[in-house]
């Protein structure tokens, strides 16, 4: 007899979500369990097939696997379900539903059971840089409060000369099982906290925790062609784990302040240069500072349109661990002079007289089809 397609066990559609299939699950799981059918096998066989066809759905590698093979997918062994009901991992299932019922603790809160120390928080600190330090690289020290290991007590929490005891409630697990109905539930132990130990005589330096607060100065290491949101993680520098736990990380996150001249884009540089009317017409050449802070000349052809944009090979910023360099573009703004003399007018106009379709081909050409469009008929009434 060919099994049952698992997106029709849980009376789901094939499009289905990470919530609704939990909760399509969770429905047939308390229809079906065989604590409220005592007796009746055909009801324990359905729960059986429930949860094999959640424990392949709710996982986003078998369900792919599931999707494109079908069944074929787990034969001879090769994960999924293996219909025998309650293995190991219909706990995890079953434990997917339930924590979020009941506030039960999933695999991740076991792994902490009874270890009593706590892994210290990640801290993050934001910082804004240069573009030339961004081209160059640099080592900043940083200086940030921060949790560090108790020196009084080594970190355990308790007071020189004693040390944390096994707590007798939850016997060291850190959590306590309650027994309601057919579920058996773990809650978190009241008396350690979770911890799985308790302290009689606490660190009088760190309150028992087995940190302190402390102001630390840091040396980080930026290396050049970093951009604007590089993050930079430094393992083990974030706040100490409590009572002797496993230290956090710190992630330095960075910012480009915004520069004068260069608007930068990935490892191109760009820049506006305004030149004179005369410089555009004529030709001529002038000098623009680079971020390496050296100067380039740029060449300047006659006939120069406002808006053309000039490419400097390799004067752009350097690529994060490489050796490549990007290229820098300089865009010409031709500046319309302003404030003119009298004679500066008269010289202009009499070159406006002398102006033909040759010096002015763009012009010409514009206002030539503007008078076709006209002379055609085709203009606006």
């Amino acid at each position: 007899m060919s099994k049952r397609c698992y997106y029709e066990t849980l009376e789901v559609e094939r499009s289905v979500d990470e919530g609704q299939l939990k909760a399509a699950y969770r429905k047939l799981a308390m229809k079906w369990h065989p604590d409220r059918n005592p007796g009746d096998k055909d009801c324990e066989s359905k729960f059986k097939e429930i949860n094999e066809a959640y424990d392949v759905l709710k996982d986003g590698d078998k369900r792919a696997a599931y999707d494109r093979f079908g069944h074929a997918a787990f034969e001879n062994g090769h994960g999924g379900g293996n219909g025998q009901g309650f293995n190991a991992d219909f706990g995890s299932a079953f434990a997917d539903i339930f924590e979020g019922i009941f506030g039960m603790g999933g695999a991740g809160a076991r792994q902490q059971r009874g270890s009593g120390r706590e892994r210290g928080a990640d801290l993050r600190f934001n910082m804004e840089i240069k573009l030339e330090e961004a081209y160059e690289g640099k080592t900043a020290q940083i200086r940030l409060p921060t949790s560090v290991t108790c020196e009084a007590c080594s970190g355990s929490g308790a007071k020189a000369g004693t040390k944390p005891k096994t707590c007798s409630h939850c016997s060291g697990h850190g959590r306590v099982r309650h027994t309601q109905g057919f579920f058996t539930m773990e809650r978190t132990c009241t008396a350690c906290q979770g911890r799985g130990q308790v302290i009689d005589d606490p660190c009088a330096s760190c309150s028992g925790l087995g940190r302190v607060t402390r102001e630390r100065t840091l040396s980080v290491n930026i290396p050049p062609g970093v951009e604007d949101g590089t993050r930079i993680r430094l393992a083990g520098e974030g706040e100490a784990g409590v009572r002797g736990g496993p230290t956090g990380d710190l992630y330095i996150f960075l910012s480009l302040a915004a520069h004068p001249l260069f608007q930068r884009d990935g490892a191109d540089l760009h820049c506006r240069v305004p030149i004179s009317m005369v410089t555009a017409a004529l030709g001529g050449d002038f000098e623009v500072p680079s971020i390496d802070g050296g100067k380039t000349r740029v060449k300047v052809p006659a006939g120069t349109q406002s808006g053309r944009r000039f490419r400097l090979s390799s004067k752009g910023m350097p690529v994060l661990r490489s050796k490549q360099l990007g290229d820098m573009y300089v865009q010409v703004v031709v500046e319309t002079p302003q404030n003119l003399t009298k004679k500066q007018r008269d010289l202009l106009a009499e070159f406006d007289k002398l102006s033909s379709k040759d010096t002015q081909p763009e012009s010409t050409g514009f206002f030539s089809k503007l008078k076709d469009f006209f002379g055609n008929g085709t203009g606006a009434a």
